[in-house]
């Protein structure tokens, strides 16, 4: 899809693309390099020189990006005496050794505009100044260190950190956020260019919120504001494409789709007007980018809440920017002998400082929705196969421990699952108990004696919760299974390597007393027998025994087969009808889905899913679903996604 997204970006006024450099993609095992396929960023830098813009290379390698564990490894966790993020020797070390092995492969291409290739900026850190306080001493020199570790790598193309005021010398403070032309403080050094890295065009979105809407006129005037009020010369927006979570990606509570409302779709589909209303501003923009780029502005009042900004050179070129800052009405005001009519909240664009090209407020580019046609349906249980998932017993299991073990340092995020499995001796005769275990996150699923018995969940930045369910205990040995699950693994805040995950304690009560099985002997399992067996893939689907369509029960495999749609229309799989789990096409994991996680109106935040046609073949393609909860595969159905042109909206 890269071309294709380049070359609508492109088309849409933008010069430069800005990526993140994904530490744990590229470096899965400490020295072992992945470079491959999706993989390739050289590519994708060489395909924007082809296309000919810009490049601005953002590596960290601590990138958040509500990418699972901020973009670092796993491994990184395990390296002894580490503390991400501070000043302390080993994080350092592989910090240092992961960046320079990415310069030097950009190097090695020429990519840098100083070899005369693409990339024009490089970013290291980001966002530090929100955490740096918490390591006390042990931030600012961190600060330093990274700023002359970067430069010193010398690419002959300037630095940033973003949200960083203080960022070193000659090291460029930028601007992240919505507002930047209101908050920014400004380049700490006159010597230094006004940039804003992130502009969001929405938002990230949890299960259980709403997507965030942000129209196309605030997008607007808060571009033409930085660039008035602050001098602005640098604007990204994040995302103008956001794409997939693909896979097991996504950071904690995080959507499989990313900022699906940006000017390019997740499918990368022009959404309007927000695409079509910002290449108008791009192009506003251009017109007047050399006398915006040669002088300082000078500001005047044109009212109590209106103020003009004025580009004016020794050439005798003129531009200026009509700002009217109240948010409640329009208003006309008086600029160089013209009267100017400037809407609520909007700015007017002169390139020659008497003609009006663009006002942010006023859209003139029709509206487009998005529809999801049905093309293939799974409605026939003849169409379905399905795996019982086996639940392990202790006796099977090799993994031992007197204590609970915490998840993430026990599963070293190879899978989103582990199995906390113990017993319990009942002298008497069956009864009922209750059973009551806390968890620090994410997810749970409880079985006595191979029944499910409960699940529970906590939700975004409140992870912790308790299972509570009635169960009965038989005379004798009784199987206690936990299923804990994770859904991302965490993503920011400081020191990120001592977050825990998982069981935390488990009680059983009956009507006397209550039994704390917490220290009792645990067995583990990292994973499901279906992973371990890959049957979401055509060979790894031979491995087991599938059997008919049957009554939904949790922890389910199911498998079947389709055509790809007819024509070119991005696809995607409609899994309304499921509950929580995973979902695979021809042995690719196109995400996790958690249709059962509904917003306070009582719908999923996500509930079609992306398939890149670059997964699929014409017919015979195999889908692959687990489901942790219960769900009916008869009513999934693979829609083709397409854009429709309502009529013409008036200006507003």
């Amino acid at each position: 899809m890269w071309a294709s997204l380049i070359s609508k970006a492109k088309e849409g006024g933008i010069d430069v693309i800005e990526t993140y450099v994904f530490w744990n993609l590229h470096e899965p095992q400490p020295g072992q390099y992945d470079f491959s396929g999706r993989r390739d960023i050289v590519a994708f830098i060489k395909q924007i020189q082809a296309q000919g813009l810009y490049a601005c290379l953002r590596i960290g390698p601590y990138i958040e990006a509500e990418w699972t564990y901020g973009g670092f490894p796993f491994w990184l966790h395990d390296v002894p005496g580490v503390v991400f993020r501070s000043n302390n020797e080993p994080f350092k070390f592989y910090m240092q050794n992961f960046t320079t092995k990415i310069v030097n492969l950009m190097k090695s291409e020429g990519l840098y505009a100083s070899q005369g290739g693409p990339i024009i900026l490089s970013q290291i850190e980001n966002e530090y100044q929100n955490v740096e306080k918490a390591f006390g001493e042990d931030g600012p020199p961190y600060v330093q260190w990274a700023a002359e570790m970067a430069v010193g790598l010398q690419t002959g193309v300037p630095w940033c950190m973003c949200k960083q005021d203080d960022a070193p010398h000659p090291v460029i403070n930028s601007c992240n956020g919505q507002r930047c032309g209101e908050t920014f403080k400004g380049p700490n050094s006159p010597n230094k260019p006004s940039i804003w890295t992130e502009n969001w065009t929405s938002f990230y979105q949890v299960y259980g919120q709403n997507a965030t809407l942000r129209s196309a006129e605030d997008l607007a005037y808060h571009v033409a504001l930085f660039i008035a009020r602050k001098n602005g010369t640098f604007i990204n927006y994040y995302m103008y494409h956001g794409g997939t979570n693909f896979g097991r990606t996504a950071a904690e509570y995080m959507i499989t789709s990313y900022y699906d409302q940006a000017p390019l779709d997740e499918y990368g589909l022009i959404r309007q007007p927000k695409w079509g209303h910002l290449k108008e501003l791009h192009e506003a923009v251009k017109l007047c980018s050399e006398t915006i780029l040669s002088v300082f502005p000078s500001m005047q009042f044109l009212g109590e809440q209106q103020e003009a900004y004025v580009f004016s050179g020794d050439s005798g070129a003129c531009a200026a920017f009509l700002v009217n800052i109240d948010n409640t009405k329009s208003v006309v005001v008086q600029f160089q002998n013209s009267s100017y009519e400037l809407p609520r909240q909007s700015i007017s664009i002169l390139p020659d400082c008497k003609s009006v090209a663009f006002n942010t407020a006023k859209v003139s580019t029709q509206f487009n929705s998005r529809t999801a046609i049905p093309a293939f349906k799974f409605d026939s249980a003849e169409k379905w196969e399905q795996y019982e998932e086996v639940i392990p017993q202790f006796d099977a299991t090799s993994l031992r421990s007197d204590v609970l073990l915490e998840h993430m340092n026990t599963t070293k995020d190879v899978s989103d699952y582990l199995w906390y499995i113990s017993s319990i001796q009942q002298d008497s005769m069956e009864q009922q108990s209750k059973l009551s275990v806390k968890s620090l996150g994410h997810v749970l699923h409880a079985f006595v004696n191979g029944e499910h018995v409960g699940s529970a969940h906590g939700r975004f930045r409140n992870t912790a919760f308790t299972l509570e369910s009635s169960v009965s205990l038989n005379k004798g040995t009784n199987n206690i299974s936990l299923l804990s699950a994770t859904v991302g693994l965490p993503d920011s805040g400081s020191f990120l390597e001592r977050r825990t995950l998982g069981v935390e304690s488990v009680i059983t009560q009956d009507s006397k007393e209550g039994t704390n099985i917490t220290d009792y002997s645990w067995g583990y399992q990292v994973g499901l027998l279906g992973e371990k067996l890959q049957i979401y893939s055509l060979e790894g689907s031979k491995s087991v025994n599938w059997s008919n369509l049957g009554s939904s029960q949790p922890l389910t495999w199911y498998k079947s087969v389709f055509d790809a749609p007819k024509g070119d229309d991005p696809v995607a799989l409609n899994l309304g009808s499921m509950g929580k789990g995973e979902a695979w096409v021809n042995g690719q994991s196109i995400g996790r889905y958690w249709v059962s996680f509904q917003t306070l109106a009582g719908i999923p935040s996500q509930t079609w899913y992306n398939v890149p046609r670059s997964f699929l073949q014409p017919g015979d393609n195999l889908l692959v679903l687990f489901e942790e909860e219960t769900g009916n595969p008869l009513d999934i159905t693979v829609d083709a996604i397409s854009v429709t042109k309502p009529p013409l909206r008036k200006s507003v």
